[in-house]
């Protein structure tokens, strides 16, 4: 969706693992993160002003770019040989792309378009979704499990998890009851996590069954624009921020009754009498008395801009990294056992000339070389030019709707080579 466009620039941030993406007012820039320190600018490109949406394929050379110049056109590039790939035009604003080493999704405001990222065909256009302005969808990084979520209801919580291999419709979560703002598959693509526009309360369901696992208390003060959601890569944290002040990390836990018995102290009693009493309380109350919060905090210095949130582990330690919209990088520490308040121990500049600010902590080890796959396009021989009919669920054209543009600059992307790809963190 588009971001928050106050700060001086920045127009899309996408933040995964160690791996940066921005785009701006001139164009996108690329960035890895190899250490606390080490902040890398991988590649910048001003070939296409006011990118607003720049999607990387984790640490490969794929990048996929739309700009407002162009916004139903999406571009996909080789940026390591400064060649594009292929591109398609569609019929409204491209609103969203996700993509795997298996799928790349488009999302517009009532259609959601799946190719297949091995050579950019067409699959499956699912046709007449409900209206989704900001277009939200989630698609999981495990290409073996590619579940692709997105809102089954423009007035409801309703989750539709649909099954990007075979193309079909895996079922319906009845996730909240306010319409969704923001969806997020762990790395595995087992669990999906949900919040609804309050920004209340977050969920967590199984995949594909769509049973409820963890529900989470944001806080009950006030309402919030959820504009983060996301997984540690071991699925032990959940990750939310939203356009206050605050960032909310959650541990996925199931506590047990096998605690070991408090000392009759008198918190110790009011706290049994205060858990005795949900008991008798109606369903929606005892659930909100019982739901867990946040493990881990950070309280920013801004609020009212929007930020992506990372959680990855950088030099063996749980790391947490915040890019705000303004520019910005700020690397906290996380405290796997204990949690409470995220320490700030590194801030980076994300623009001008990538000068590394004020440092906290010493004794870094040194920087692992980062490696990137090579993507490569082969040659064929492949018109420049074709339109392409749209399909329906069912496989068959739908009002003749035609997707103009589809031109390859050097042939089908090969991505068979498995080993190409380095690890996702």
């Amino acid at each position: 969706p588009e971001p928050d466009t106050a700060g001086p620039g920045i127009r899309f941030l996408l933040c995964l693992c160690s791996s940066l993406a921005i785009g701006t007012t001139t164009g996108y820039r690329l960035f890895s993160l190899s250490s606390v320190e080490q902040l890398d600018q991988v590649h910048e490109s001003n070939e296409i002003p006011d990118v607003y949406i720049v999607e990387r394929l984790f640490s490969s050379s794929l990048v996929v770019v739309v700009s407002h110049a162009r916004p139903q056109q999406m571009n996909v590039y080789h940026f390591k040989k400064g060649t594009e790939i292929c591109n398609y035009s569609y019929a409204t604003k491209i609103l969203s792309i996700r993509l795997n080493r298996q799928r790349l999704v488009v999302c517009l405001e009532e259609s959601i378009y799946i190719h297949n990222i091995k050579d950019m065909k067409l699959l499956k256009t699912i046709m007449d979704t409900p209206p989704n302005t900001t277009g939200l969808c989630a698609l999981s990084i495990n290409h073996a499990n590619s579940y692709l979520a997105y809102p089954g209801s423009a007035t409801s919580g309703e989750i539709a998890l649909y099954d990007g291999n075979t193309l079909k419709t895996a079922c319906t979560i009845p996730a909240h009851d306010g319409p969704l703002a923001a969806l997020a598959f762990n790395s595995t693509g087992s669990k999906l996590a949900s919040a609804s526009e309050k920004g209340t309360v977050i969920r967590v369901f199984s995949i594909p069954g769509g049973q409820k696992l963890y529900e989470f208390r944001r806080g009950m003060k006030r309402y919030v624009n959820i504009s983060s959601l996301v997984f540690s890569m071991d699925s032990q944290f959940l990750c939310a921020s939203s356009n206050t002040e605050t960032v909310h990390i959650f541990k996925l836990e199931h506590l047990t009754d096998s605690r070991p018995e408090e000392p009759p102290t008198w918190s110790g009693y009011m706290g049994k009498m205060f858990q005795a009493a949900t008991n008798y309380l109606p369903a929606q109350v005892s659930g909100m008395m019982s739901q867990d919060r946040a493990f881990a905090t950070v309280r920013l210095n801004i609020s009212g801009q929007r930020n992506i949130c990372a959680l990855s582990t950088i030099q063996k330690l749980p790391r947490l990294l915040v890019t705000t919209s303004d520019g910005h990088l700020y690397i906290y520490n996380l405290d796997p056992q204990d949690g409470g308040e995220c320490v700030l121990i590194k801030n980076h500049s994300l623009l001008g000339s990538g000068k590394m600010e004020e440092n906290k902590e010493n004794n870094l080890q040194p920087p692992v070389p980062q490696s990137y796959a090579a993507t490569v396009a082969r040659q064929s021989t492949v018109p420049s030019t074709s339109t392409m009919p749209g399909y329906s669920e069912d496989g068959g054209a739908l009002r003749g709707e035609v997707i103009p543009e589809h031109e390859f600059a050097t042939g089908p992307v090969c991505l068979d080579d498995e080993n190409e790809f380095p690890p996702l963190c």
